[in-house]
């Protein structure tokens, strides 16, 4: 199952004969000419539109049950999400969730696929979520991630205007996070032929387009936006590994961005891994492992693995974004506690705790 692209809501609105639209986004889309584009096209084909901007970025639980509410009130039969990775969380966990029972807790039901229509347009580069089968959402403080094949998005928008208006850390950070979904798709023990092609790929359109990207060109900005779905279809066939699972903490200790706490994880695991093949885990074996970090390195146009760490790094560098530093030992404690250990045996060499904590060490300088 892919999402389908589409040059406007329109189309997808009448294909889908809809008849009562949930669009959730946050306030600040509000502000977007996009929105107008969505009323308009809500009102030519003859449905209505009830909006969805009860929620908070890493969405509570609590944010998705009132949207099941509003779901059902308003006998809803399509949905749009619209912005970035929270939007996109919402809207699939209201998918998945609004033909269970309401009078139990949802995270403990089975999921039941259903044909609800989801139109997902990103106003990030960065997470993907547009071409992925996974939602994140919080439930009593603590992280839950609800997956299943049938909330990934049956369309997608991609439209370049939308990121003209990104601050200057979120459009770096989220840039980064589209690279490492890359990164660790590639390195993945759940790798495929499939999957790598799709991480190549996006490798290759973020270096391509990162410099227009930053100099918020339209042109950079359309490259991005599909570098960051292309990484999502990879990630939608591997998961992340343990550079994702490292960044979660770093977010929350440290004020830091998704992408740019997940890069600097990336950026210490990375040449460890390269220089560490003699404790692989993936089945296919060292040998399989070596040659991956070669053609890793050969699709950023690098000879040797140890060639495209350094241009990695370059990139990190020209960034200029912060480093944080390390307060006190306590927080390495806390750093490694967090790290999901089922996250871990998706990582092609193996990971100890002396090692994480080595590899925080490293990150926070």
């Amino acid at each position: 199952m892919k999402s389908r692209k589409i040059q406007d809501v329109e189309e997808a609105l009448r294909e889908q004969a809809a008849e009562s639209v949930l669009l959730v986004c946050g306030n600040s889309f509000r502000q977007q000419e996009l929105y107008g584009r969505i009323k308009e096209a809500v009102k030519k084909t003859g449905a209505r539109m009830t909006e969805f901007p009860d929620f908070e970025p890493n969405p509570k639980y609590e944010s998705v049950e009132k949207g099941v509410r509003v779901f059902l009130e308003q006998r809803c039969d399509f949905i749009i999400a619209a912005g970035g990775g929270s939007a996109m969380d919402v809207a699939k966990c209201i998918k998945l969730f609004w033909n269970m029972d309401q009078h139990q807790n949802y995270l403990r039901q089975e999921i039941v696929e259903n044909k609800t229509p989801l139109l997902a347009i990103p106003t990030t580069a960065g997470t993907g979520s547009e071409a992925t089968r996974f939602a994140v959402i919080y439930y009593q403080g603590n992280k839950q991630s609800v997956g299943h094949m049938s909330c990934i998005p049956d369309y997608v928008l991609l439209e370049p205007q939308l990121l003209k208006t990104l601050p200057e850390y979120q459009r770096k950070a989220t840039m980064l996070d589209a690279l490492c979904h890359a990164f660790e798709s590639y390195w993945s023990v759940n790798s495929t032929e499939e999957s790598r092609a799709y991480a190549a790929k996006a490798v290759q359109e973020v270096l391509q387009h990162y410099k227009a990207y930053l100099e918020n060109e339209s042109e950079g900005n359309a490259g991005m936006l599909q570098a960051a779905c292309t990484a999502g279809q990879a990630i939608n066939l591997t998961q992340t590994t343990a550079g994702h699972a490292m960044c979660y903490k770093l977010t929350t200790l440290y004020g830091l961005a998704h992408g740019h706490a997940a890069s600097l994880c990336v950026e210490a695991l990375w040449p460890y891994m390269t220089e560490h093949t003699g404790d692989c885990i993936d089945p296919r074996g060292e040998a399989y492992l070596q040659e991956m970090f070669r053609e890793l390195a050969r699709a950023m146009g690098c000879e040797t693995p140890k060639e495209a760490v350094g241009k990695y790094r370059r990139l990190l560098e020209d960034l200029a974004l912060p480093v944080p530093v390390l307060r006190e030992e306590k927080e390495l404690e806390l750093l490694k506690r967090s790290v999901n250990p089922d996250r871990l045996k998706n990582n092609p060499v193996r990971l100890t705790e002396e090692t994480l904590e080595g590899l925080y060490r490293k990150i926070l300088k």
